[in-house]
C-alpha cells in the first residue's frame, strides 16, 4: 500500500468522514429504499418511517466505510480511490473501521426500534453481505462479484417493504430481481473504462479476467434480462401506465446503448473507443432512477 506523506497532508475535516460513507452510493440506496416504504400497503407512521429510511442510510455509510477501511489498500493504487480519505493519510484505518462498526449497530438497532425484527434482520444480513461476502470474499477471489455482490444494493426497497407491513411480497422481490439485474451491465460498463487500474491492483473484474470483448457480450446479454425485468412490476399491478411507458422506452434505450457496446471497441486500451461504455453508465443511473421515480409517482402519492 502506497503510504501518503503526513508531513504534506492536512488534517482531516468532517467531508472527509462524509467520504467515507460513499454519500453518492447512499443517495440511491435512500432512494430505491424510500419507495420501497411509499408503495408498500399501507398507511404507516410518518415519523418510524422516517427513521427506518434514516437506519438503511446509517447502514448503507456504515457499509461504506468498512468497505473503505478493509479495501484501502487497493484504493492506494487505483487512480479512482487513491484520494480517498484513508490512502490519503487523512483518516486512519482504525478509526473508519471504529465508525463502520458503531454506524452498523446503531442502524440495526434504530430499524428493530423503529419498525420490526425482519426488517431488522435484513438490514444486518445486507451489511455483512456487502462487508464480508462481497468486500472481504467475492470482489478479490471471482469475476462474478458484481454479479453476486450486487445483492447487497438490491435490498433497501424490500429492507423497507418489510419495515412497514413487517412482511415480505412478490412486490418487493421484483424491485430487488430488477437492481440485482442491473447492477452488472452498470458496473462492468463502468469497469471497461477503469479496467486497467482494477488490473493494476489485482482486482478480478471481467475486463481484467476475461477480457474487453467478454465483459461487452456480458454487458448486453444482461441487459437483455433487464429490459423485460423492468416490465416485471405491470404484471402485479405495481407499475400502471406511466411507468409501462418509462420502463418499456428505457428498456429498449438501455438494449440499444447495451448494442453500441457490444459493437464497440471500449475498454482496449483507446480511450477514444470507450464513449458507448461510458453512455450506458450514465444512462443506467437516469433508467433506475426513472424507473423508481415513477412507481413513486403512481403509487406512494396515489
Amino acid at each position: 500500500m502506497a503510504i501518503a506523506d503526513v508531513t504534506h497532508v492536512r488534517p482531516a475535516s468532517a467531508s472527509d468522514y462524509i467520504a467515507l460513507l460513499k454519500p453518492r452510493v447512499m443517495s440511491l440506496v435512500v432512494f430505491t429504499g424510500l419507495v420501497g416504504y411509499m408503495v408498500a400497503p399501507g398507511q404507516g407512521d410518518a415519523v418510524l418511517g422516517f427513521a427506518a429510511i434514516l437506519a438503511i442510510a446509517v447502514a448503507a455509510g456504515a457499509a461504506g466505510a468498512l468497505n473503505m477501511w478493509y479495501d484501502s489498500d487497493i484504493d492506494a493504487i487505483m487512480s479512482r480511490t487513491r484520494t480517498r480519505p484513508i490512502p490519503a493519510g487523512r483518516v486512519a484505518r482504525e478509526e473508519a473501521l471504529g465508525l463502520g462498526l458503531t454506524l452498523s449497530i446503531l442502524s440495526v438497532l434504530t430499524m428493530l426500534l423503529a419498525a420490526n425484527a425482519l426488517a431488522a434482520a435484513l438490514l444486518a444480513f445486507t451489511i455483512f453481505f456487502y462487508v464480508v461476502v462481497y468486500t472481504m470474499w467475492l470482489k478479490r477471489s471471482t469475476p462474478q462479484n458484481i454479479v453476486i455482490g450486487g445483492l447487497s444494493g438490491a435490498l433497501p426497497p424490500a429492507i423497507a417493504w418489510a419495515a412497514k407491513t413487517g412482511a415480505l411480497a412478490l412486490d418487493p422481490a421484483i424491485m430487488v430481481a430488477i437492481i440485482f439485474v442491473w447492477t452488472p451491465p452498470h458496473f462492468w460498463a463502468l469497469s471497461l473504462l477503469s479496467h486497467k487500474d482494477y488490473a493494476d491492483a489485482r482486482v478480478p473484474m471481467l475486463p481484467v479476467t476475461h477480457g474487453a470483448k467478454s465483459t461487452r457480450r456480458h454487458v448486453f446479454a444482461y441487459s437483455l434480462l433487464l429490459a423485460p425485468i423492468g416490465l416485471a412490476p405491470m404484471l402485479t399491478g405495481l407499475g400502471g401506465p406511466i411507468y409501462g411507458a418509462i420502463a418499456g422506452l428505457g428498456g429498449a434505450l438501455f438494449l440499444f446503448l447495451a448494442f453500441r457496446v457490444l459493437n464497440s471497441r471500449a475498454g482496449e486500451g483507446d480511450k477514444a473507443q470507450d464513449k458507448p461504455a461510458r453512455d450506458l453508465f450514465g444512462f443506467s443511473i437516469l433508467y433506475l432512477f426513472a424507473l423508481f421515480a415513477a412507481l413513486l409517482a403512481e403509487r406512494g402519492f396515489a
